[in-house]
């Protein structure tokens, strides 16, 4: 490892956490050059929502490399774009009822979160932007302008106008005082281009929007002309079980952000759906070299046809999700008094601890035992689960088993 050491930035994070030069990698787990596997309950951090190599898809890849098919072609016509855009409205929007148009903003989240922000001051022509405590959209400058999270905004080394914080549903308080909490944002309602949103903050910690207060924050956003903007980066794709993390909330946004597992394979790729009268772009007003990588359309369409093709794989996530939910109330409970609590919704699970040092000890027995579970929240006092959608039940129960035997390591250290 002495190279990584020695030539990688000080930058680099998981490799902290997980020291190990991994080789290979197939369904739920990454094996190390030694041959050592590691369940892999981390998965990319959600881009690889169907797996490690997935046969399926990578059938799909091979044969498009073999035939020469197109890699690189910008925002240029290719049947690999053709099929990918073909796919989304036949197996995605047009069963769901929904009408958008795609930008293709560039190859990360980011880039999404980037063109949103843009577009929606060039639409309204109000500068105001508001987004919520705990929030993580990304870490160019645009996106950090709406990172709820201090030390993250800190990054910046500039002020970050136009931004207004907001508190996230405490699953408690009345849903009816956003628009109050909206209308005191410098420049009020009036001034407010966007509001942006996660249905599960992942990184803030696997907190849960209540579908009423979703559903009154589209309501409060429609009446005033503000666009509501969701971040589905990691917990769209079937994250939560549909396909929209805020599909069962009934909301229909005006702009939805995809990334991570749009490709279904960890090939980069970013897609912003936008309402059709939204479309008021002049030609390469947003553009990128990367906004084009065909590799990463031909496994997404892939992945659509696949696996939303039907209401299988949700319900299997939802079922699976519930079996994460009760194992880690099981722990939970295994512990009075210990201030650990479970949380979460499809296969976005978590489990909260007393304080970030318990959860990055947690996390680091469990990497001895030979599972890969990172940490969130604003301290990082959550421990999150967030394995392929094909993880079997098998991996689930054996995770759950790891999970359990390292959080009581991890406990006696702090009695």
């Amino acid at each position: 490892m002495r190279v990584f050491e020695r030539r990688e930035s000080e930058v680099r994070s998981y490799s902290r956490t997980w020291p190990v030069v991994f080789s290979r990698a197939e369904g739920s787990r990454l094996y190390g050059v030694d041959g050592v596997p590691y369940l892999d309950f981390f998965a990319g951090a959600g881009s690889l929502n169907y797996g490690h190599n997935n046969p399926v898809l990578k059938r799909a890849l091979i044969g498009y490399l073999e035939r020469d098919g197109v890699t690189h072609a910008l925002d240029m016509w290719t049947a690999a774009r053709e099929d990918l855009l073909e796919t989304l409205e036949e197996k995605i929007l047009t069963p769901r009822g929904l009408d958008y148009k795609v930008v293709f903003p560039g190859p990360a989240g980011s880039n999404a979160v980037e063109a949103a922000l843009k577009l929606a001051r060039k639409v309204t022509g109000r500068q105001g932007l508001a987004y919520f405590g705990n929030a993580f959209h990304g870490m160019t400058l645009g996106a950090l302008s709406v990172n709820g999270n201090q030390a993250t905004r800190s990054s910046a080394g500039i002020s970050l106008p136009h931004t207004t914080e907001l508190p996230y549903d405490d699953g408690l308080g009345d849903v009816a005082d956003l628009e109050e909490l909206l209308g005191a944002c410098p420049g009020g309602l009036a001034g407010t281009a966007a509001v942006i949103v996660e249905t599960v903050q992942g990184e803030g910690g696997i907190n849960l929007a209540r579908h009423r207060w979703l559903r009154e924050l589209a309501a409060v956003c429609q009446r005033h002309g503000v666009l509501l903007i969701v971040d589905d980066v990691q917990m769209g794709c079937g994250r939560v079980g549909p396909f929209f993390s805020f599909e069962d909330a009934g909301v229909e946004p005006d702009i939805v952000l995809l990334s991570k597992s749009i490709s279904g394979y960890g090939l980069p790729m970013a897609l912003m759906l936008i309402r059709p009268e939204l479309d008021v772009w002049k030609p390469a007003e947003h553009n990128g070299t990367f906004r084009g990588f065909n590799l990463a359309f031909v496994t997404g369409a892939e992945a659509m046809r696949a696996y939303w093709s039907d209401d299988e794989l949700e319900k299997s996530t939802r079922a699976k999700g519930e079996r994460v939910a009760g194992g880690l109330c099981q722990i939970a409970l295994s512990h009075p008094g210990a201030g650990l609590a479970a949380r979460g919704r499809g296969l976005a699970q978590a489990l909260r601890t007393a304080g970030g040092e318990v959860a990055s000890r947690i996390s680091a027995e469990a990497f001895e035992r030979g599972l890969l579970v990172e940490t969130c929240g604003p301290q990082s006092e959550v421990v999150k689960l967030l394995p392929p959608l094909s993880v079997t039940t098998g991996e689930v129960d054996e995770a759950l088993e790891i999970l359990g035997a390292s959080v009581t390591s991890a406990l006696a250290r702090f009695a």
